[in-house]
């Protein structure tokens, strides 16, 4: 084996934590493999002989990479309507693949990534690294280009917004999925009672249309105004199938001829559905294949 090989085995065992820690800042999987990539053409180009920590220097670069996507990106879209979400990763029938399960292992939902989009990208970037990959906050100083004590704050300032604006979901996912089957079976049957009871009276209900969509609207909030309009999108397709999505309990809804119109998670608390987040963007299903009819 020569030294390129070596190198190469040496990334390869590193890619699917950068692969997690890409995702979770960026949120489709084509913008954290190109993250990744990039992380690859950066080492490449380096004398690695004078890395001591291949690891540490891996993630310092892909986090740097995904810092300058976001601020990219958070530039582009002031004139988004409805809510950002993140490519979801979709389980229809069984378990999630290994690969996909290394992506979606802290249970990370579509609902939190909804709030990790209103951060700014250095505060993200240091919740992420330290809230959910336990770095610690003299690595994510430099980072970010900040004091650790700087770092820290940043983190805390995000972990406020993040646990101020969603309720812990249920951790048992057979409960999860008690409640979303009952809500899709009264969604069918049109059931306007049965859908109250199985809601949080402050339920938020949003959707992902991707640019420029007509069916683009900005976040419902209230149970009878969320009955009403997601009554009107379960009906848009008629079929659904439950779901694992990102973790939590969820639905492919999809089309007579075989194709997804929607996935949708519901954020599961205290056994009533308190968000519905509905992707809808034909960019972010592209992955998603089940069969309906």
């Amino acid at each position: 084996m020569n030294d390129r090989d070596f190198l190469a085995e040496r990334f390869e065992h590193e890619r699917p934590q950068l692969r997690r820690i890409a995702y979770r800042m960026l949120g489709t999987l084509d913008e954290a493999d190109d993250a990744v990539q990039e992380a690859w053409i950066r080492l490449s180009r380096t004398d690695d002989s004078s890395l001591d920590n291949l690891g540490a220097w891996l993630t310092t670069v892909v986090s740097r990479v995904c810092l300058d996507m976001l601020r990219t990106r958070r530039s582009r879209r002031e004139d988004f309507v409805g809510s950002w979400m993140p490519e979801p990763i979709v389980a229809v029938d069984g378990a999630p693949s290994p690969e996909d399960e290394a992506l979606i292992a802290d249970g990370v939902g579509l609902a939190l990534y909804v709030v990790l989009e209103t951060l700014a990208p250095a505060e993200r970037l240091a919740f992420v690294l330290h809230d959910m990959f336990a770095m610690p906050f003299d690595e994510i100083a430099p980072i970010v280009g900040r004091t650790p004590e700087a770092a820290r704050q940043l983190a805390s300032r995000a972990r406020r917004r993040v646990h101020g604006a969603r309720p812990d979901p249920d951790v048992e996912l057979a409960e999860q999925r008690r409640v979303v089957d009952a809500f899709l079976a009264a969604a069918r049957e049109g059931d306007f009672d049965a859908l109250l009871q199985l809601l949080d009276p402050d339920v938020t209900l949003r959707v992902d249309a991707g640019p420029d969509s007509p069916l683009a609207r900005d976040p419902i909030v209230g149970a009878e105004a969320v009955v009403a309009e997601a009554s009107r999108w379960m009906a848009l397709a008629p079929y659904s199938r439950s779901a694992v999505v990102n973790g939590v309990a969820g639905a492919v809804v999809g089309r007579p001829d075989g194709t997804v119109f929607t996935v949708v998670a519901l954020t599961v608390a205290n056994g009533r559905i308190n968000a519905i987040d509905f992707v809808v963007d034909p960019a972010k299903l592209a992955r998603v294949k089940p069969q309906f009819g």
